[in-house]
């Protein structure tokens, strides 16, 4: 037979809408592979044993089951094997129709591993073999129906050289292995739990595991292994703590267990995400899985924690219940992301990761919102489902999740959840599945709540209050605007919870009485309508409102409040996500002002009441300096631009670092006491307090270069020299090479990668610490280290870390009136659109943006766009390009 199949069509590629959902014509109860290992010739064997589906009335369906980039060698039907006529094959599909109601097809295909740049499917990376087939990579494995909604039980048998691939891995529990002739072996793995294809996994080659074990709560002993290359197993013990912690965390909040006798995580170099939650065997990129204080920061060992947590509270929220189709994706993402910020808030400091997660959403997420790509936290149609791996699906929809658990209390959430898990456990479900048990559980009518999933967009809730000294009353007034997204122009009002307190001149949070209910000191109060008030009593002086505390809802906060209103919220505040939000919104003030006066010809000068309200910070007794590390951070220009409908680039960022350099200046010997009592010689330690003071250290170090004072320089290049770990010497080496003189810089950049050479990762690190300097010459530094051996336009992490960073992190040089930095993206996009179209379409992002640019820049941008439009597509860029210039 041996009929080859080329690439899928890229020109004009069609919308899937989910008002179109059908239930699949078959289902498959048993999937039996084998996979005969080559670099460039691997066969892949199939066995369906398929099952036309009830709950289609139409009782003559064909068969039809998706396929790419597939060399069809041999096909049987019930043991026949069928001739080119009995079945249609395309680029996208095979079709067979006429066929009986149960049915066996077996397949024989072949596929390039090695020449799969896309890292969908089964590829290499550094000379393993991995897969990775969420959303639909499964498709360039064998033809399957390959959708979430058909969940088949797995047996995989792998075979490849002993000497070259003498590790092989997949999902489940591994059954039977041994020797085969010409120095190849195998080994057969049973998964006992049905799955969809997108969970399969295999990996194979030269690797090496870090073994221990983790007893359920029930008793069970489970295996856990962490496979790595040889020279990295030094770096796997704090993944093996975190997933340890992990298991024990799921038992005690949400009563889960591991269902399997084994749990293994694998590094690999080349991945599209962080990590891929595939059943009993997940893949990870390296970045998210290994850590040693030497090499790594502590930044870097909170997210292997953190994603080590999501990936293995997947097993639960994604893998025993899933998603029906690629619509509900928050289903189980948004859910997930919401497990894993409650593991981090439980395992650190609530305040200080709600303030991480919030600072992200606020920026990245809100941008997302307002741009040309904004959709739904479930999209109503897509072109290609990896474009929906965004910040809307996973952190809007994590904040969808939190929401819910406000309204209903957390106690009746995980009722809401246990009632979820068991209802739906082997199921593949919808976001209505999920909200109806919270519903249920808790008697409230969420049917209003399902707006957050249907329209995009990021709410404006505007606050008033008034004060009547007479009637000793506080009125507060709230209403919700959101504003128009593409192809949604008018919005419903949505249901709210806002947490509130109101906050006393002395500073404590005052008992409030509503309509004769005493409600205590806080409460979530359900906004439900365009715009709605609440009266409260007795108040003997006017309060300060404290409103959504904790961030209990991913709205922008209009509500004009003093300067002296914020800095006393910045200490008085019992709500630590309100203290800082308060400092926030304090800086972000003297900044507009410090634009204002830029844009009106005025020399700068800085507002006092910000100096004061730092120097406040500064002079007071240091109880918790992760909080006061995070509130000694200015807004950055991202979010500052986020409150413009029009960007003054170039404004932002001078205003912004004429901020930071007065308030060094008029706080230096503050800030340098500080760092002096943080940089005590003391071991590492991965303990809270040691991680705070690092973080407290350096920042108050970033803050003393800022000066540029010969002395601040000194104490970076000292501790860039001697400091034994990496959170301190890349935080020293950052103020070097940010600095404007390069004296210092420079060399530390030199001998840092002399030191480092041997270590991709840390050499990410040295590719972005160069493309965030504020230096004019940035964009050339791009160019040069796009030519340096440690760079690849083929790995996605090398991508990230050097033009990511630049486009993302170092604005005002991206955004060169000359256009350079427009022309450098496009080249990069239209080259990777070639080699990898997943990370050529995130990539591309914030040329989309231009609508809110200059009239100047907007036309260079948009020019761009348009020389990328011209290219050949992949269904991926052809999405995002489309939808930006449609507008």
């Amino acid at each position: 037979m041996n009929q080859a199949i080329s690439s899928p069509s890229l020109q004009a590629p069609k919308a899937i809408h989910l008002k179109d959902y059908l239930p699949p014509a078959f289902l498959v109860q048993q999937v039996d592979l084998c996979f005969r290992l080559d670099d460039h010739h691997t066969r892949v064997i199939s066995r369906l044993q398929l099952q036309r589906n009830p709950a289609r009335k139409e009782h003559d369906l064909p068969l039809v089951l998706q396929g790419q980039q597939l060399q069809l060698i041999e096909l049987k039907l019930d043991g026949r094997t069928l001739s080119s006529s009995d079945y249609e094959l395309t680029d996208e599909q095979l079709t067979l129709t006429g066929v009986p109601d149960s049915l066996v097809l077996e397949s024989e295909v072949e596929i390039d591993p090695l020449s799969n740049t896309a890292l969908e499917g089964l590829y290499q990376s550094s000379g393993n073999f991995c897969t990775q087939c969420e959303a639909e990579g499964f498709r360039r494995i064998t033809f399957y129906p390959d959708r979430p909604d058909v969940l088949a039980r797995f047996t995989t048998r792998i075979e490849a050289d002993q000497s070259r691939f003498p590790v092989l891995l997949s999902n489940g529990n591994p059954i039977e292995r041994g020797e085969l002739p010409d120095g190849h072996h195998f080994v057969t793995w049973e998964d006992p739990f049905p799955k969809p294809a997108y969970l399969f996994a295999l990996v194979a080659g030269q690797l090496h595991p870090v073994k221990d074990t983790y007893t359920t709560l029930s008793g069970r002993q489970v295996a856990l292994e962490v496979w790595v290359e040889k020279e990295n197993l030094h770096k796997c013990d704090h993944a093996l703590r975190s997933l340890k912690a992990a298991m024990q965390w799921d038992e005690q909040t949400y009563g889960r267990e591991y269902d399997l006798d084994i749990y293994m995580i694998v590094a690999v170099n080349d991945f599209n995400m962080g990590a891929m939650e595939n059943k009993g065997l997940n893949i990870f990129n390296s970045s998210c899985v290994l850590a040693d204080h030497r090499s790594e920061t502590d930044m870097a060992f909170h997210r292997v924690e953190s994603v080590v947590a999501h990936e293995y509270f997947h097993n639960w929220s994604g893998n025993r219940v899933t998603c029906r189709d690629w619509f509900q994706l928050s289903l189980k993402e948004g859910f997930t992301v919401f497990r894993d910020q409650q593991f981090s808030a439980d395992q650190h400091s609530p305040a200080v990761e709600r303030i991480q997660q919030v600072a992200m959403l606020r920026t990245a997420q809100f941008a997302e919102d307002a741009g040309p790509t904004a959709h739904p936290v479930r999209p109503e149609s897509y072109i290609e489902i990896n474009n929906f791996y965004t910040l809307t699906v996973y952190e809007k929809g994590a904040e969808v999740v939190r929401m819910l658990s406000e309204l209903v209390g957390r106690d009746t959430f995980r009722k809401g959840s246990d009632l979820y898990f068991e209802r739906f456990d082997g199921q593949a479900v919808t976001v209505e599945d999920f909200v109806a048990c919270m519903a249920e559980v808790s008697g409230l009518d969420l049917s209003q709540f399902m707006r957050w999933y249907s329209q995009a967009g990021t709410p404006q809730l505007t606050a008033e209050s008034h004060y009547n000294p007479t009637a000793r009353t506080f009125t507060l007034t709230l209403r919700q605007h959101t504003p128009a997204t593409p192809g949604q122009d008018l919005k419903e009002p949505l249901l709210i919870p806002v947490k509130l307190g109101l906050v006393g001149p002395s500073g404590q949070d005052l008992p409030m009485e509503v309509n004769g209910e005493l409600w205590g000191q806080e409460r979530v109060v359900h906004l439900k309508e365009q715009e709605q008030t609440w009266t409260f009593h007795n108040l003997d002086a006017e309060p300060v409102p404290s409103l959504l505390r904790g961030f209990s809802a991913p709205v922008r906060l209009l509500l004009d409040r003093s300067p002296e209103q914020l800095a006393f919220l910045m200490t008085a505040d019992s709500d630590g996500f309100n203290r800082w939000d308060a400092g926030q919104q304090l800086a972000l003030l003297a900044i507009r002002e410090l634009i204002n006066q830029q844009q009106c010809g005025a020399a700068m000068m800085l507002n006092p009441a910000l100096i004061q309200a730092y120097r406040q910070l500064l002079d007071a007794q240091v109880t918790d300096p992760a909080i006061l590390a995070e509130m000694l951070q200015l807004p950055s220009e991202a979010y500052i631009a986020e409150q413009y409908d029009q960007v003054d680039v170039d404004a932002i960022h001078l205003a912004r670092d004429y901020a930071r350099k007065t308030l060094a200046t008029a706080l230096y010997p503050a800030f340098l006491k500080l760092y002096q009592q943080f940089a005590k010689n003391q071991a590492w330690s991965a303990e809270a307090a040691a991680v705070a003071g690092r973080r407290l250290k350096n920042t108050c170090l970033g803050w003393l270069v800022a000066t540029e004072s010969e002395e601040a320089l000194q104490l970076a290049q000292r501790q860039f020299e001697q400091a034994d770990n990496m959170t301190d010497q890349l935080a020293a080496l950052i103020c070097l090479a940010h600095a404007e003189d390069t004296t210092s810089g420079d060399p530390a950049l030199k001998a840092f990668a002399l030191q480092w050479a041997h270590d991709p990762l840390v050499m990410d690190s040295w590719f972005s610490a160069q493309v965030t300097r504020p230096h004019p010459d940035a964009l050339e530094r791009v160019k040069l280290l796009m030519a340096h051996p440690a760079f690849s336009l083929k790995n996605p992490n090398k991508v990230r870390a050097l033009i990511g960073a630049f486009v993302n992190q170092n604005r005002h040089n991206f955004h060169r009136r000359d256009g350079s930095g427009y022309a450098l993206l496009a080249d990069t996009v239209i080259e990777l659109n070639r080699i990898n179209p997943q990370i050529a379409a995130r990539l591309v992002i914030p040329l989309t943006r231009f609508r809110r640019m200059d009239d100047y820049r907007k036309g260079l941008m948009k020019n761009e766009l348009e020389r990328i439009r011209a290219e050949k597509l992949s269904p991926d860029l052809f999405e995002v390009i489309e939808k930006s210039l449609a507008q």
